[in-house]
């Protein structure tokens, strides 16, 4: 079964940095990409970032470029989001899942990502 948790959320200040983890058991990122979405107070869930091993690309939306960085530990099963210069409109609850197509993990959309974590709680405060 593919179980899929974040952790690493909290409250910062804006321009403050924080690491995102994402657990994931029973896969292989041979065969799985990881993304990272969030979903900002009412407003709809979208992707940020993603990584896919066995292609070798990361992959992140413009508006995080330069201050995002996406990794992977492959020996712990574990993919990073480290964030730094955080701006108050990085507040979401972030989310990682796990899609089956390893070729193009930025097509955030349609019915890739079928797996997902709980949720962690980032808020950039002014």
């Amino acid at each position: 079964e593919v179980q899929l948790v974040e952790s690493g959320g909290g409250l910062v200040q804006t321009g403050g940095s924080l690491r995102l983890s994402c657990a994931a058991s029973g896969l292989s990122f041979d065969d799985y990409a990881i993304g990272w979405f969030r979903q900002a107070p009412g407003k709809e869930r979208v992707g940020v970032s993603c990584i896919s091993s066995k292609v070798g690309s990361t992959y992140y939306v413009d508006s995080v470029k330069g201050r995002f960085t996406i990794s992977s530990d492959n020996a712990k099963n574990t993919v990073y989001l480290q964030m730094n210069t955080l701006k108050p409109e990085d507040t979401a609850v972030y989310y990682c899942a796990a899609s089956r197509n390893t070729w193009y993990c930025e097509n955030f959309g349609g019915s890739n990502y079928k797996h997902w974590g709980q949720g962690t709680h980032v808020t950039v405060s002014s």
